[in-house]
């Protein structure tokens, strides 16, 4: 096993991290005096893992959209109850989410901080899958998929999604859909376990008063309680995503009160992933927000003439293998407002980013990094999702502080690219 403390002088932190050989990553962030503990148990296995070849077959293995979430969900379901209800005796509070390329499972609490994560690491690592719980489990996540469907503003979001990517799993909703959900099985659900839920896979992510190596050794108290075979990493499969964007529009009605728009670009095709991932994201969401964020001049004068208001707003979101810019709001003139964010693009392609709001939003940027070492979950969160690609926390300090207007200006030239451009409204129903 491979373990040390990382720190950083400048944010006078540190950080415990191990390795354990044929098991999870391990950090913990010790928050001495903190009465709240956060522990999180993540896979990276997410939505888009819908296609993977298992070591020695000779064919990839298919499963149904949105396998992944309906799997977070039925971990849930232990032999000897909700699991939910342990941890509510315990005092704690639990949750878990399914991202496109990660499940977490996750908990916080003010006292008995040792039971809880033993309750952690026990329910995750031993599923009980049974024929019943899927067909009830199958019916609960179809009923939320129609729901989320009359949402106008997941509708908004998937149209984009749908409108940008035409082969990556990420233009299919997390949930997958009613079809889909109706053809996961309990042996479906057991093989992606089995092939992705290994603690080789995975990582735990601690933060609060607690002590690191007494954390490790309920680590491997719970390993050697649930033992497993040695992991072989399956071969996960993409399809080739085209350059170009499916569909330059998508529009639908629905019973809205004003129009819903977003304008998404396109990332480029390839991989990214580590530090020049954070370089990547840092810029484009700095440089978003330099153009187009609440503080902005461009901002102030729409919202003067009423074209926009406060459910306007611009960010990205990437991974190692697809990424967008999201611009979107409500308002009621969608032609105008998709007009001025065409023309608000082509200048800053042109002209770049003034130096003094980038420095402004660099260092904000940095305010705001700053703060969430006061905050267990959001550091919770950051440690499982960088180590996942392939970095610590402390790089996401590091890239901040290098940041220029002449790297973040070359970013948007070449990422809010007209051609990589898709448009969607949702818009009210006629009459």
């Amino acid at each position: 096993m491979a373990q040390r403390w990382l720190s950083d002088e400048r944010l006078q932190e540190r950080l415990f991290q191990a390795q354990i050989a044929g098991g999870p990553a391990v950090f913990v962030l010790p928050r001495p005096g903190y009465r709240k503990s956060y522990a999180t148990f993540a896979t990276r296995y997410g939505s888009i893992d819908n296609c993977f070849q298992l070591p020695g077959q000779p064919s990839p293995v298919q499963v149904p959209d949105g396998i992944a979430h309906f799997l977070e969900h039925q971990m849930f379901a232990q032999e000897d109850g909700d699991a939910f209800d342990r941890f509510a005796a315990l005092g704690a509070s639990a949750n878990a989410y399914t991202s496109y390329t990660s499940t977490t499972y996750l908990f916080s609490t003010t006292e008995r901080f040792d039971p809880a994560f033993e309750h952690l690491l026990a329910f995750v690592q031993r599923p009980h899958f049974t024929d019943g719980g899927t067909d009830k489990e199958r019916g609960i996540i179809q009923q939320e998929i129609r729901m989320y469907a009359d949402n106008p503003d997941w509708r908004l979001r998937q149209l984009l999604h749908e409108g940008l990517y035409q082969r990556h799993p990420f233009c299919i909703d997390i949930a997958g859909t009613v079809k889909s959900v109706g053809g996961i099985t309990t042996g479906l659900l057991r093989q992606c376990y089995d092939t992705f839920y290994h603690p080789a896979n995975m990582v735990v992510c601690v933060v609060g008063d607690v002590d690191a190596d007494h954390v490790m050794e309920l680590v491997e108290q719970s390993l050697a309680a649930h033992p497993r075979a040695p992991w072989s990493a399956p071969e996960r499969w993409l399809p080739d995503e085209p350059p170009a964007v499916r569909r330059p529009r998508s529009v639908e009605r629905m019973s809205v009160a004003r129009p819903l728009l977003a304008v998404g670009f396109k990332e480029r095709p390839g991989r990214v992933r580590g530090r020049a991932q954070l370089e990547r994201d840092s810029w484009t969401e700095v440089g978003l927000d330099a153009v187009f964020g609440r503080s902005s001049a461009r901002f102030a004068s729409w919202y003067e003439i009423g074209l926009v208001d406060h459910s306007f707003g611009a960010g990205y979101y990437g991974e190692e293998t697809f990424g967008l810019s999201q611009l979107s709001g409500e308002t009621d003139d969608p032609q105008r407002l998709e007009e001025e964010i065409r023309r608000a693009t082509d200048e800053v392609r042109r002209s770049g980013v003034p130096e003094a709001d980038c420095e402004r939003l660099r260092r904000s940027r940095l305010g705001e990094f700053l703060r969430e070492f006061n905050s267990p979950e959001s550091l919770g969160h950051a440690l499982a999702a960088l180590y996942f690609n392939g970095v610590d926390v402390f790089a996401y300090r590091e890239v901040l502080e290098e940041l220029t207007a002449e790297a973040v200006s070359a970013r948007l030239a070449e990422h809010l690219d007209p051609e990589r451009c898709s448009v969607a409204m949702v818009l009210p129903a006629e009459a």
